[in-house]
């Protein structure tokens, strides 16, 4: 019994470390690692080589699909790197049922034919095995199978649990934490201190305070109807890229002059990851208050309520809808806008296929749900969040318009070179993004009531080529806060004034978060939201409201 499992053991345990050489970035050599890192990696093979022997009977089918597995984790990683600029992390295993439910947003940057060639020689090294290798339990009796198996399944096991408690504190940084500890460790460190990472008290988010300041305003003058949009993967690209028409955003260029508050917004993702820079957003909580929760907050906010941008809103009489043309229950969201405070979700259900523009529902057509929400008046103001996807890769899955470069890449050649091809589509996207920026103002300046626009975008966009041949941009995104204009200054003024006689104002000098027009500030993602909310209810709101609320930056 022994002989049949020794060969397969040590040969797996062998090959297993040759693996982590693929990854890219690579890990330091098992060497330098330390014996903790080690050891964990040892245990690990012992525990899951030990279960798949359990399960299959079979010891050299167990080793191959431990090492296929693998290497899909180490494809997926070095994918996840190319594109985000974050390896692999144990909080990403779920993604896998995610690209079985939505295969589109997944598997074209895992690769398309190597996952079906994966898949077929699964298929067949199954039937291979099954056919050509006998179970050990016949040929060894099940009583002697089942206690050698346990007895290395229990070996790995506790080998693992020793070593887990003497690995070194992860920094939650995945890039260096993976370099430091390698795919094994990093990936058992992520998960237990996942499971050991408390919830972030109600306290923790400023709207926990700012909510009974909204709640005193409910008698006031008609408040402000409030549109925030989370633009899917904008940036301005043209400081980027030169090759870039100049005037590809002619209303994210006025919006921007006229803007109350405007600048770059230093946001917790890149390429992906939205939720990460959308729950910074509503419910300004820093990423790092989160700890290893931070990665998806959306898990942990789909079974706990949090004080929100939208609660504190609905708390002054304002009627909250959150606007996503993709399926609700993608990062969990049917379950997390509700504890988030919004009275309304609106998915893709509320689109037809011909509101497509490309992969995705366009832009244009979000802005028309949203100029026929803000006609619905039933006399309360009206918050809308709405999450974009028209700019939603997997850009290389479009090809480019020959007719659309005279406005977005007037300077390049066709048919485009490669670093170009997935530019342009983005480009092409861009653009119409800002027809909707357009369109919202527009909707926003014939409502009975005044206006306010927030901004923003999640995340820089992936487009691996060119960053390679134009080098990556800044990883921060623009934001703007506008408002309609003289209503909206009317009724904002009166807010200040009635903050000023009565809770915020008294024996205090309040100060002015706010520059002015044209001076551009550098903002956390987390502290969006409190701006925009003081945008409604007035500038002036003291600091002992929001006793940790950092300054905004004015940037060079």
């Amino acid at each position: 019994m022994t002989n049949a499992l020794v060969w397969p053991l040590l040969l797996g345990l062998l090959i297993s470390g040759v693996f982590e050489a693929l990854l890219s970035p690579r890990p330091r050599p098992f060497w330098q690692r330390g014996r903790a890192a080690n050891c964990v990696h040892i245990g690990s093979w012992l525990l899951f080589f030990g279960i798949l022997v359990l399960l299959l009977q079979r010891p050299w089918f167990a080793l191959m699909v431990f090492l296929s597995l693998q290497l899909v984790v180490v494809q997926s990683s070095n994918a996840k790197s190319h594109t985000l600029n974050e390896p692999f992390i144990c909080h990403d295993f779920e993604y896998f049922w995610d690209a079985i439910l939505h295969p589109r947003l997944y598997v074209p940057f895992f690769g398309v034919g190597l996952a079906i060639a994966a898949s077929s020689a699964a298929a067949v090294a199954i039937g291979a095995f099954f056919y050509w290798e006998g179970s050990l339990v016949t040929s060894e009796g099940a009583s002697r199978f089942l206690t050698t198996v346990l007895g290395l399944i229990a070996a790995g096991a506790l080998l693992l649990t020793l070593s887990l408690r003497r690995l070194p504190a992860i920094a939650l940084r995945p890039i260096d934490d993976m370099h430091r500890l390698g795919l094994f460790a990093s990936l058992w460190a992520y998960g237990v201190a996942l499971m050991r990472s408390p919830v972030p008290a109600p306290e923790q988010s400023p709207f926990h305070a700012l909510t009974p300041v909204a709640s005193a305003h409910q008698s006031e003058q008609p408040l402000p109807n409030v549109v925030l949009v989370q633009s899917e993967s904008f940036f301005d690209p043209r400081p980027w890229c030169h090759e870039v028409n100049a005037d590809l955003l002619p209303d994210f260029d006025a919006t921007r002059a006229s803007a109350s508050l405007h600048g770059t917004l230093n946001v917790p993702a890149w390429g992906a990851n939205t939720v990460r820079t959308e729950c910074a957003v509503l419910t300004g909580i820093a990423p790092n208050q989160w700890g290893a929760r931070q990665f998806n907050p959306y898990r942990t906010l789909s079974r706990h309520p949090m004080p929100s941008l939208a609660s504190a809103l609905k708390a002054a009489g304002y009627r909250t809808v959150c606007v996503h043309p993709y399926l609700a229950s993608f990062y969990f969201r049917h379950k997390v806008m509700p504890q988030l405070g919004f009275d309304q979700f609106i998915d893709i259900n509320a689109f037809q296929s011909s509101d497509k523009s490309g992969q995705y529902v366009s832009d244009q057509a979000v802005a028309r749900k949203i100029g026929r929400l803000l006609e619905d008046d039933d006399n309360r103001p009206l918050f809308v969040f709405v999450i974009t996807m028209e700019n939603h890769g997997p850009l290389h899955l479009e090809a480019p318009r020959q007719a659309t470069l005279a406005t977005t890449l007037p300077r390049a050649p066709w048919p485009l070179p490669n670093h170009l091809r997935d530019l342009a589509v983005y480009l092409q996207h861009l653009s119409e993004s800002d027809k909707m920026l357009a369109g919202v103002k527009n909707s926003l300046n014939t409502a009975k009531r005044p206006g306010l626009l927030g901004w923003y975008g999640d995340h820089v966009p992936i487009l691996p080529e060119a960053y390679a041949h134009f080098t990556p941009p800044d990883s921060r995104t623009p934001y703007m806060v506008w408002s309609t204009g003289e209503k909206a200054a009317a009724g904002e003024q009166l807010a200040t004034e009635h903050y000023a006689n009565n809770h915020f104002a008294k024996n205090h000098v309040a100060k002015n978060h706010f520059a002015k027009n044209h001076e551009s500030q550098e903002l956390a993602a987390n502290e969006l939201g409190v701006q925009l909310f003081k945008h409604v209810f007035g500038h002036d709101i003291s600091n002992d409201v929001i006793k940790a609320e950092p300054e905004p930056q004015e940037q060079e």
